[in-house]
Protein backbone atom coordinates (compact mmCIF):
# COMPACT_ATOMS: atom_id res chain seq x y z
CA UNK A 1 0.00 0.00 0.00
CA UNK A 2 2.39 2.81 1.08
CA UNK A 3 5.96 2.73 2.57
CA UNK A 4 5.67 -0.69 1.83
CA UNK A 5 2.94 -1.01 4.46
CA UNK A 6 0.55 -3.67 3.39
CA UNK A 7 -3.14 -4.44 4.46
CA UNK A 8 -1.84 -7.39 5.87
CA UNK A 9 0.37 -4.80 8.28
CA UNK A 10 -2.51 -2.71 9.30
CA UNK A 11 -4.70 -6.16 10.16
CA UNK A 12 -1.64 -7.24 12.25
CA UNK A 13 -1.51 -3.68 14.00
CA UNK A 14 -4.89 -3.69 14.80
CA UNK A 15 -4.44 -7.16 15.99
CA UNK A 16 -1.69 -5.73 18.19
CA UNK A 17 -4.08 -3.20 19.75
CA UNK A 18 -3.89 -0.61 17.14
CA UNK A 19 -7.12 1.28 17.30
CA UNK A 20 -6.85 4.67 15.61
CA UNK A 21 -5.41 5.84 12.36
CA UNK A 22 -2.83 8.15 14.09
CA UNK A 23 -1.68 5.03 16.01
CA UNK A 24 -1.13 3.34 12.49
CA UNK A 25 0.86 6.01 11.08
CA UNK A 26 3.08 6.15 14.26
CA UNK A 27 3.80 2.44 14.35
CA UNK A 28 3.92 1.66 10.79
CA UNK A 29 4.63 5.20 8.86
CA UNK A 30 1.77 4.31 6.74
CA UNK A 31 0.27 7.29 4.98
CA UNK A 32 3.13 9.99 6.35
CA UNK A 33 4.33 11.33 2.78
CA UNK A 34 1.65 12.34 0.48
CA UNK A 35 -1.79 10.45 1.66
CA UNK A 36 -2.69 9.10 -1.72
CA UNK A 37 -3.31 5.74 0.21
CA UNK A 38 -4.91 7.39 3.42
CA UNK A 39 -8.86 6.47 2.32
CA UNK A 40 -8.16 3.09 1.48
CA UNK A 41 -5.65 2.33 4.65
CA UNK A 42 -7.76 3.61 7.08
CA UNK A 43 -11.15 1.82 5.42
CA UNK A 44 -8.73 -1.01 6.33
CA UNK A 45 -7.86 0.16 9.75
CA UNK A 46 -11.98 -0.17 10.58
CA UNK A 47 -12.36 -2.79 9.19
CA UNK A 48 -9.80 -5.02 10.87
CA UNK A 49 -10.82 -3.44 14.33
CA UNK A 50 -14.14 -4.00 13.61
CA UNK A 51 -13.00 -7.41 13.10
CA UNK A 52 -10.73 -7.51 16.58
CA UNK A 53 -13.68 -6.30 18.56
CA UNK A 54 -16.61 -9.03 16.89
CA UNK A 55 -14.68 -11.90 15.43
CA UNK A 56 -16.84 -14.12 13.64
CA UNK A 57 -17.93 -17.63 15.25
CA UNK A 58 -16.19 -20.43 14.52
CA UNK A 59 -18.12 -23.46 13.99
CA UNK A 60 -17.14 -26.96 14.66
CA UNK A 61 -17.55 -30.00 12.12
CA UNK A 62 -20.61 -31.78 12.74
Amino acid sequence: MCNAVTDHDIRRAAADGVQSFAELQSRTGCSDCCGTCEQEARATLDQAVAQVAFPLPIFAAA
